[in-house]
Parts: C-alpha cells; structure tokens; sequence
C-alpha cells in the first residue's frame, strides 16, 4: 500500500497569511518527496478558508519545481467551474511543466456555497460535470473537435499545444457512491473515495464496487488505483493525542458547517458549530494515535486491497507537529507496507 500526503490547507487564521500556507504546503511537500512518499494530492476550493486553494495546477507545478518523484494529484478539480476549452490548454502545459507527474483528479463539486456563488447551481453541478469531462477528454485526445451540447455548443477547435502524452494525464476520479465507483472504475478511472463517517458496510461496498469494475476491464484495468483519504497524525502522548482531536473536531465543525448546512460564512471564514458526534465518537474515524496503532489500524485497509492511502494532516496541528508526522510515519508506519518504500529515513538522505 502507497501513501500519499493531502494538502487540505486552512486559513481560519487569517494572520496567519496565505504566503505562509503555502510555503507550508510546499515544505511538506519537499520533505514527502525526499523521504519515499509516492504522491501529494492538491484540491479545490473558492471563496471559503477551508481547504482553500484556489489553483491546484498552479499548486501542483510549483510542487513540480520543487521535487524529484513525487506524483502530484489534483484532488480534485472542480470542471462545473471551468470552460473545457480554456481549461484543457491549462491540463496540458501542467503535464508539461510537472514533466509526467500530473495526475489530474476530478470532480462535480462538494459545497453549495462556493458553487452558487459562482453561478453553478448544485443541481446542474452533476449533468454540468459529465458534459465538461465528455469535452475535456475529446479535447485531449481528438486534433479537433465540436460540440452540441446542453452547457456547451461551439464550431471545430483544436487546443494548442497537443499534449505530450495522447489523451492527456492520467484521470482520477472523485466518488463517494458505490454504485458511481463501479460505473468511474469500469471507464478505466482511478478512484479517489472516503468512508467519511466511518462506516464500515459502506466502505466495504465502495472497495466491492471499484473491484467489480476493475475486472470487468479485464488486463486493462490492471493499472486502476482505489485510493482512500482519512485525516490522520501522530501522536505520542495521551495529552498530544486529546489536543490534536479536539483540532479535529474544530475542523469538522466547519466542515459540516459548509458540507452539508446551514452554511453560515463570515467573510470567507466558516463559522465553527456545535456537532451531534462527539470527540471519542470521531477518534474511532481517524487515525490520530502512536505509530504501532496506525500499523494495526491501517492494516485493515490493506486487508481490503486499497492501493493507496492518502493522508490529511493540515487540520489544525503545527507545521512543526506535521513536519515530524511525515517522518515518523516514513520510519515506523511505512515499512510495514511495502518493502519497495524507499529506505530513506531523514530529510537528509
């Protein structure tokens, strides 16, 4: 099992500043890079604090620059967001400057106030999504193409330059229900998904139906990844482990704030409110704990067959605090997954 590094970054601290989220960003990133991690993953979002990003192929080229192996997975882009024909130009000079290591994840959207706000109604988001990926694959792939759509009509056009790679990079999508898996993993798409509130019958049922489109694409399905994101950290201490939730359990007060209402925002800033699930509740939904819980934890996922886990530690811990999380988790969780991980164990090596 692979593992990848999420970069969920908040801005709930305004003083903070977005320079110095970034540059976080990108340090974690170096570091993952130079220890044996095998992706980042960068997503998107508007007008709020949380998770916000902006421009993730910005991200990722910058991160492209800054880094040697590393894959760099957009997780994900929001295409109701973009016009395909400007968009597509843009997917391919990120390949070019991320010299291969492009994997562009995508998606319909997730929160209803950023979308509206920029003019995409959630009900439309769905059939907007499918006609934006049916052109942004044609005009990957076709020299030129035209278009009578719903959402789009326009006379032949060819986007300039052709990609490196014909079709363009790899594909990945975002999908958290079983039956959209099974459709995305038949298509020959990547899958990047999420338990979310822990179950365990629907996880199971996610992992069946990306395993039943896999197979049904027979030997080209071979290369197909099931990837699961889960916030997680280490922590060494009963005292560490109790800060570190009650940060989880600020992030997801604003998080289901904006997921799924009423979606109150101040300003950009998500307002924190009270959540019927409680912190011990949520500890058993993450992977806040030592090392060797993490290794038993985890391997429970393994035991499913999921390719790669991809971790978010930007909820609310230091960057110092993550900084060691990345490491620790190189020198004492990884080994137990792969004895292809690079045995790198310092940021030195």
């Amino acid at each position: 099992m692979e593992f990848d590094l999420h970069f969920t970054m908040d801005y709930h601290d305004k003083s903070h500043g977005g320079d110095r989220i970034y540059k976080d960003m990108v340090d974690q990133a170096i570091l993952a890079d130079k220890l044996g991690y095998k992706s980042v993953s960068v997503t998107e979002h508007h007008l709020l604090e949380i998770g916000v990003m902006p421009a993730p192929l910005t991200a990722a080229v910058k991160i492209a620059a800054h880094t040697k192996n590393l894959e760099i997975i957009t997780g994900v882009v929001v295409l109701p967001l973009h016009d395909m024909r400007i968009y597509a130009g843009e997917v391919i000079v990120a390949d070019i400057f991320c010299e291969g290591r492009l994997i562009l994840g995508v998606g319909r959207g997730a929160y209803k106030f950023e979308m509206e706000r920029l003019d995409v109604p959630m009900d439309e988001a769905r059939e907007r999504f499918d006609e934006s990926l049916n052109i942004l694959q044609a005009l990957l792939s076709e020299e030129e193409v035209s278009w009578d759509g719903k959402y789009y009509k326009f006379a032949p056009l060819t986007v300039m330059p052709r990609p490196v790679t014909p079709g363009g990079p790899p594909m990945l999508m975002a999908v958290l229900n079983p039956e959209a898996i099974y459709h995305c993993s038949k298509r020959g798409f990547n899958i990047l998904t999420t338990p979310l509130a822990g179950d365990k019958i629907h996880f199971k049922a996610q992992v069946d139906a990306f395993n039943r489109g896999k197979q049904e694409l027979e030997e080209q399905g071979d290369k197909l990844q099931l990837i699961v994101s889960r916030s997680g950290h280490i922590a060494t201490s009963e005292a560490q482990k109790q800060k570190k939730l009650e940060q989880a359990h600020h992030h997801f007060s604003r998080f289901d704030n904006i997921f799924t209402g009423p979606v109150i925002v101040d300003a950009g800033t998500v307002r924190s409110l009270p959540r019927t699930q409680t912190i011990e509740e949520l500890e058993q939904n993450l992977l806040i704990c030592p090392p060797q819980e993490m290794v038993d934890r985890l391997g429970q996922f393994l035991d499913l067959g999921i390719d790669r886990i991809s971790l978010n530690m930007n909820f609310g811990p230091s960057q110092e605090e993550t900084m060691e999380t990345i490491q620790c988790i190189v020198e004492e969780v990884m080994p137990h997954f792969s004895i292809s991980q690079k045995s790198a164990t310092s940021a030195e090596a």
